[in-house]
């Protein structure tokens, strides 16, 4: 596998692995499973693991725990904050108060069974709280010796100048895929100025770009996609429309759509990771894969030609959650 360095000195593998849907969101899930995927991961050389202490809830952070046991050193482990949600699963707002901060930190290390965090994200800004005060908590961690990097996620151009302000910042993690292309914009330009990496997640469109979902009925019914703009009525046969076209140029490459997704993300820049998830060691297998291969100068501008800026049709999150990004 080869590597890849997110800001100054923090070497990761040029694939990470997204854990999010071995505990939520995804439809059904099975423990044994996921942890053969990232035993797996690890065995390939894939060792850039991403965990939240919401996915769950809390019980994302107990499963990487017990996979990465004995293998720790193996392991560059990022997990997040931010995001509150009750042990029922309730969401319950979004805090970047210091308090909080230092007790989900805590929270997090325990789960996980480590002593320290290798990087340790603001999942979501909180508006009601200086970003300083969120980032000198974190900094305070770093101090403490139980992390050792700091990120953002999903935050504005000016967070991020006032962040990396108080402690560099290592790593920012937002959505970016051949249909979100929005961080073109201003947020690439901003952290590539500051030295700051870029943590791809979503590569695949949340497994849209891959071409398995022909109708809304491929997802189960517990399956958050279902409330997703994009999988939704209209949207979703729009979406569609551009998957075909996404299909054919990966045909053409003798390639499967989800490794030309990933595989376009790399083409991006030396300073971005893309995360993609995966509950399987075949599908794991597939997008790791996608780090060989060759994309031309021809390949990049047909892509571009179908998947330009805005080409997707409905919005990443519905319009609640959409409040909470590009803080």
């Amino acid at each position: 596998m080869k590597v890849r360095t997110l800001g100054n000195s923090l070497s990761v593998s040029a694939i990470g692995l997204g854990c999010m849907g071995m505990s939520e969101f995804y439809g059904s899930h099975d423990d044994a499973a996921s942890i053969d995927t990232i035993h797996r991961a690890l065995d390939l050389g894939c060792n850039f693991l991403d965990t939240a202490d919401m996915y769950g809830p809390f019980r994302n952070e107990e499963l990487v725990g017990r996979a990465i046991r004995g293998r720790r050193d193996e392991v560059v482990l990022a997990t997040k904050f931010g995001n509150m949600r009750g042990d029922d699963g309730a969401f319950l707002g979004i805090s970047g108060k210091p308090d909080y901060v230092r007790q989900c930190c805590d929270a997090s290390l325990r789960r996980l069974g480590v002593d320290h965090i290798d990087l340790y994200y603001q999942h979501r800004v909180d508006r009601t709280t200086p970003i300083e005060d969120t980032v000198g908590a974190m900094a305070d961690l770093v101090r403490a010796g139980k992390v050792r990097h700091l990120g953002l996620s999903e935050a504005a151009p000016q967070t991020i100048r006032r962040a990396h302000a108080v402690h560099p910042i290592t790593a920012l993690q937002t959505e970016y895929s051949l249909w979100s292309r929005d961080p073109e914009d201003e947020i690439l330009p901003v952290v590539r100025e500051l030295g700051i990496g870029f943590v791809a997640y979503s590569p695949i469109g949340r497994g849209f770009l891959s071409g398995r979902f022909k109708t809304i009925d491929d997802l189960e019914p517990t399956d958050y996609r279902r409330l997703s703009p994009r999988f939704q009525g209209e949207n979703f046969a729009r979406n569609l429309d551009l998957v075909r076209r996404i299909e054919e140029i990966a045909r053409a490459k003798g390639v499967t759509p989800a490794q030309l997704a990933i595989r376009w993300i790399l083409s991006r820049g030396k300073d971005i990771v893309p995360i993609p998830g995966s509950r399987s060691i075949g599908h794991l297998e597939e997008n790791i894969a996608a780090a060989e291969i060759e994309l031309t100068s021809e390949d990049l501008a047909r892509i571009d030609e179908v998947a330009p800026k805005g080409v997707a049709s409905g919005e990443r999150y519905p319009s609640t959650s959409m409040a909470a990004v590009n803080a």
